[in-house]
């Protein structure tokens, strides 16, 4: 039996129980370059699920990648030691990458990203789901690895200079494609071993229905959910029962600030007909989907009203901010419709996709 099968089975041991759903090893990492600067600052930032564990940063005085996590094994060295090496030999590739992309582009010195999203994903029981290696430059697409066909695939006609550079080494994308689907899936379980009180906790939603009268006569409902983990909930609005989609409004899951996450949905009623309505919210942390119902003795409040939902809307305003200054989440996919990632705890090769 080879040693990382070895040590699936010993982990599986100590994780009797894995939450439902899915988990990922994600990192995000951003070269910036600034006028004045003699070299790109590069920030790297490691999330387990929802929770960011690791960080480096190049104008860092320690000059080591970090710890975020008090559940992270700070004791062995020789952890530390590899990992900040092989994360400063990923910061010059990334400086080489982004003086190419800027020949590429025929660009002078300035203010530039280039920026990587790479990632493994796993089942609840382990199979392996799916491994992301993208990247981008300054805040759009760039290029992406497709791991069924081992090729690279141009988001723009400039790309292609880096796909057919990458296509000519075939080994680049065999390597990554090893690591994504064995090294990065260790890992990742590795990490959910470490912090399980944490990662693999469920906790319950709160949820209140709330209602809004407008001053052109119309009503909004909105089902309001806190206060839960992990960040994957439904919420659904009923009308006698039947599903209700087209006048159904719902803001994106927000961080609380707190560890915990916020939701809503908001359905526009006929006055008099709001008693036809119900919510219902399914949730890992709850036992069944929980069916509430607005009455008349509920909370009625103006739009503005709620302080969490103020609360949810700084907080998430405040990751933003930093996700912008770290690098963290500067660009979305637009085909993909989801979140891609990889973890990086091994050595770059010369030729590997850095370099451009």
């Amino acid at each position: 039996m080879k040693p990382l099968e070895l040590s699936f089975l010993l982990m599986a041991v100590a994780l009797p129980q894995i939450k439902a759903g899915v988990h990922s090893l994600r990192y995000f990492q951003t070269s910036m370059s600034q006028p004045g600067l003699t070299k790109p600052r590069f920030i790297s930032v490691g999330y387990v699920d929802d929770q960011a564990f690791v960080r480096f940063d190049s104008d860092s005085t320690s000059l080591w990648e970090e710890p975020m996590v008090k559940w992270l094994d700070t004791s062995d060295q020789n952890y530390w030691e590899r990992n900040s090496r092989v994360i400063w030999e990923t910061a010059r590739t990334f400086q080489v990458g982004l003086k190419n992309l800027q020949i590429y582009y025929n660009q002078s010195e300035g203010v530039h990203t280039y920026q990587r999203l790479v990632g493994c994903e796993v089942t609840y029981d382990w199979i392996f789901k799916r491994g992301f290696e993208q990247f981008a430059y300054n805040g759009l697409d760039y290029i992406s690895l497709d791991l069924t066909t081992l090729s690279w695939t141009a988001a723009e006609p400039t790309a292609v200079n880096s796909k057919l550079k990458w296509e000519a080494e075939r080994s680049i994308a065999q390597r990554q494609k090893a690591y994504l689907e064995e090294k990065c899936v260790y890992w990742l379980r590795k990490y959910l071993a470490f912090g399980k009180e944490k990662l693999l906790r469920a906790v319950p939603p709160s949820v209140r229905i709330t209602h809004h009268s407008h001053p052109d006569g119309k009503v909004t409902l909105q089902c309001r959910s806190q206060d839960f983990y992990p960040s994957e909930i439904s919420l659904t609005w009923l009308r006698d029962g039947e599903e209700q989609h087209q006048d159904t409004e719902f803001i994106e899951t927000r961080p609380a600030g707190d560890g915990t996450f916020q939701k809503w949905a908001a359905v526009g009623v006929t006055s008099g007909q709001e008693g036809k309505y119900s919510c219902r919210v399914q949730h890992e942390g709850l036992p069944e989907p929980l069916t509430l119902k607005w009455a008349p003795f509920s909370i009625s409040e103006p739009e503005s009203s709620s302080p969490w939902i103020i609360m949810g809307v700084l907080a998430a305003a405040l990751l933003l901010l930093t996700a912008v200054i770290a690098g963290v989440v500067v660009w979305r996919k637009k085909a993909s419709g989801g979140q891609d990632w990889k973890g990086v705890i091994r050595h770059r090769h010369r030729g590997d996709p850095g370099f451009l």
